[in-house]
């Protein structure tokens, strides 16, 4: 491991002489190449770092256990070396993860499509929470939202609402997220004051580029027709919505809140790219997981991944078993604990599977 820091190490230096080369910095391709390498490696060299500071500080407290020290100064240094090397443990632990390969499309954008499932209007409001959780999220972290279509309820509730979340690492970051979240409480509908329990499906998927997954004009169908409101109703008289479907693999996506037929266009064929290659993930990951369950699950809409419990003040995820009581401020998007844990898991589940192969 340290030699491949070093290495690491070496290379960080030096993309930041290149960083500083007038050649470079008046070439934009190579700018931003560098620029984003450098940016790759920065936590672990950050870590790398650290740990060599960490390690100088240890081998010099255990170097004073050989000095003729009175019980005072005897005990602190046990004390410092206690703390010294609980610290490099995490450390090597977190460079270890850091080390390991990355997802190609860990800083990809993302498109999430959330649906109201079982629970008819409370989980359509369901549904519109964790919207709102989501983009208070993304606000946060500095990046940007765009709905890209949305059919709501009488109520306010989305039965259906996909939109785009653009930053870096957003894929890495929400990729965990796919799945069914579940909610109880009690609806505003209801009169009893009875608990209900209701779902709503999350799929996050990373954006994909024209040249990621290629479509040809001969694979698909463009329909045009008239937006809707809620209810379906027609709220305009120019078929601006436009549906697409991918002939070969039946995928079809549809777009409507865009001002125009183009922008409708260019939106669903985004979405249609998506889900295609959300498709032929899905179809590897079954294909591991009739091999090995995942800790943190295969991203099936299907599967249930969270609880929400309202009277409780309680979020529960259940493929890691992490339960916070604070529901308010992760509805408000403060949603880092629940995202790291479930990087952890996962990163650690890939570190068992090197070492195992």
């Amino acid at each position: 491991m340290i030699d491949k820091l070093q290495s690491l190490a070496g290379r960080y230096e030096k993309l930041s002489e290149l960083l500083c080369d007038p050649d470079v910095t008046s070439d934009t391709k190579k700018l931003r190449e560098y620029s984003k390498e450098q940016s790759d490696l920065q936590e672990a060299y950050d870590a790398y770092i650290e740990y060599k500071g960490v390690v100088e500080q240890y081998d010099a407290a255990r170097a004073m256990q050989n000095e003729k020290l009175d019980e005072d100064m005897r005990e602190l240094v046990k004390m410092e070396l206690e703390e010294l090397s609980e610290r490099k443990t995490e450390l090597e632990e977190r460079i270890n993860i850091l080390m390991m390969p990355k997802d190609p499309n860990d800083d990809k954008n993302v498109i999430v499509e959330i649906r109201g499932a079982a629970g008819g209007d409370e989980a359509a409001l369901f549904a519109s929470d964790l919207y709102r959780m989501y983009t208070k999220f993304a606000d946060v972290q500095g990046w940007r939202t765009e709905v890209m279509d949305v059919s709501m309820n009488d109520l306010g509730g989305f039965k259906e609402i996909i939109f785009s979340i653009n930053g870096k690492g957003a894929y890495s970051k929400l990729k965990y997220e796919s799945g069914a979240h579940r909610v109880q409480r009690i609806p505003t509908t209801e009169s009893g004051g009875r608990i209900h329990t209701s779902t709503s499906t999350v799929a996050v998927m990373p954006e994909m580029e024209e040249f990621d997954i290629e479509i040809h004009d001969s694979d698909i169908r463009v329909d045009t027709f008239c937006s809707s409101g809620a209810g379906g109703q027609s709220v305009n008289t120019t078929k601006s919505a436009v549906r697409v479907l991918h002939v070969p693999t039946g995928i079809m996506a549809t777009c409507q809140d865009g001002k125009s037929q183009n922008s409708n266009k260019e939106k669903a064929l985004q979405v249609l790219r998506a889900r295609i290659f959300d498709k032929f993930q899905q179809e590897e990951m079954n294909k591991y997981a009739g091999d090995r369950k995942s800790k943190v699950g295969t991203g099936d809409r299907s599967e249930r991944i969270r609880t929400y419990n309202y009277p409780q003040s309680r979020v529960t995820d259940h493929r890691i078993g992490l339960t916070l009581h604070r529901l308010d401020a992760v509805l408000n998007g403060d949603m880092d604990e629940l995202i790291s844990t479930l990087t952890i898991a996962a990163q650690s589940e890939l570190m068992d599977r090197g070492e195992q192969a």
